[in-house]
């Protein structure tokens, strides 16, 4: 099937296609796909998740398991002789293979050319193989290679800061990126991949004209509840404007930090935890999400030696966390969103009016621009009560949306009031209450507009 191209949408909060109809970031990191998959994984893992109603898929050229030294399923590297101007063409056609894969089943990829330790030497297999010179040719060779490719967002990085401790990388990720530009002949969306735990693109990259979104990383490194909304708020401030977005929360089945560092003694992050972040993510202003399994990133198989301690017995393989509780829920966030008016979506926290609440227990609230519709995210069954005078039309339409199943129950119809407080049902934690503009005739929420 043919894809457009996605670019920014005019109020440079989102992301759009050719024709300027919203597009959702819903991603998965399959950061080793190339690299540790064959073709009938990669059949049957772009099938599933296309099925699930993911929409990007994140996944790196020179992989971190040891990419440049160990063999991919087809026993070949990247390159020969370790050299970025040597490319083994019998390994990118493999590469390319999968962009065709994804292409068929409606998925855009997010191409890393590399995991940030080719280039930042902090830690990690490595090797350190990049300078200024040979990134730009690298960059160049895969924008010449992949010109014509529609469903590739690019993604710099991998896990690193572009700036540590005195030392500038930025002049080889710049490079890269001219690289790849050059040799596609035009601007390409593009953003970077940093380290974690509340570092984003905006500490190095916000002056950088390649920079088409920031991206930040709230996973692992905190243990539960990062205030990944406090993160998005900053960087939907900044000047020049961007979308912004979470790259890699909480992983699904990954030990809970912060000490001592992935101890499975700690417990696992549970579809809960991940839910809880995506939401309130992307009500702070997000245009989007990237989910994660702890074993789905490492493409880990039977017999294989783990990095981190996946949850399982020994392990979950990749093939058992393609059905993992939180991957089946998260299209039910992207239905959400997508089933009202999106472009002009909002954050909006004075909404609410009862206590916001902290860490676990933070509440928040997106709407439409015009009042037509609001979302509030509850990640506690409490009450909650709203300013619903800042809705418009006359009388609101109240329901309950239920993030494990994608199901809707209507609470009622009112008169509109100065304010309401209404109660989720029980059951379980987490709950988003819509409230909606009788008037405008829209279906139960997840279901269409």
């Amino acid at each position: 099937m043919s894809m457009e191209r996605l670019t920014v949408s005019d109020n440079q909060r989102y992301i759009v296609n050719e024709d300027g109809q919203p597009f959702f970031w819903l991603g998965d990191t399959a950061w080793e796909l190339f690299h540790r998959m064959d073709r009938e994984d990669a059949e049957l893992y772009f099938k599933t998740r296309a099925a699930q109603g993911f929409t990007v898929i994140k996944a790196v050229v020179l992989a971190e398991q040891d990419g440049l030294r160990v063999p991919n399923r087809f026993g070949e590297v990247p390159f020969i002789d370790l050299d970025p101007s040597k490319p083994n063409e019998k390994y990118f056609a493999f590469v390319d293979e999968c962009l065709d894969m994804a292409e068929r089943n409606g998925l855009y990829i997010g191409l890393l050319p590399t995991w940030g330790d080719k280039v930042t030497p902090l830690w990690g297999l490595g090797p350190v193989v990049f300078n200024e010179k040979n990134s730009f040719g690298y960059g160049n060779f895969l924008g010449k290679r992949y010109k014509d490719r529609t469903n590739i967002l690019w993604v710099l990085g991998g896990d690193r800061p572009a700036w540590h401790e005195n030392t500038d990388y930025r002049p080889i990720w710049r490079a890269m990126a001219k690289g790849i530009e050059e040799g596609i002949g035009q601007k390409v969306f593009m953003t970077y991949h940093p380290w974690g735990s509340s570092a984003s693109t905006y500490a190095w990259l916000n002056g950088e004209d390649w920079l088409s979104m920031h991206m930040m990383q709230s996973g692992h490194g905190g243990g539960h509840d990062m205030p990944v909304w406090d993160w998005v708020e900053r960087d939907l401030n900044l000047i020049p404007p961007r979308p912004t977005l979470d790259g890699e929360p909480n992983y699904e089945d990954h030990p809970v930090n912060p000490w001592p560092k992935f101890d499975p003694r700690n417990g696992y992050f549970n579809d809960y935890d991940v839910r809880k972040q995506v939401y309130r993510s992307v009500f702070a202003g997000a245009c989007g999400v990237t989910y994660g399994h702890h074993s789905m990133w490492q493409c880990l198989s039977a017999g294989m030696t783990p990095a981190n301690h996946p949850e399982g017995q020994p392990f979950f393989t990749w093939k058992e966390a393609l059905e993992r509780p939180g991957a089946s829920q998260m299209v039910y966030l992207k239905n959400l969103m997508m089933s009202r008016p999106y472009l002009q979506r909002i954050p909006d926290q004075s909404f609410i009016l009862s206590d916001k609440g902290k860490a676990g227990g933070h509440v928040r609230a997106t709407r439409s621009l015009a009042g037509h519709y609001a979302f509030v995210y509850l990640p506690l069954p409490l009450a909650v009560t709203v300013k619903t005078s800042i809705l418009s039309g006359t009388k609101t339409k109240v329901w309950f949306y239920d993030t494990v199943t994608g199901e809707s129950i209507l609470r009622g119809i009112f008169d509109k009031q100065e304010e309401m407080t209404v109660t989720p049902p029980g059951g379980r934690p987490d709950w988003v209450v819509v409230f909606d503009n009788e008037s405008k005739n829209y279906g139960p929420p997840g279901t269409g507009k």
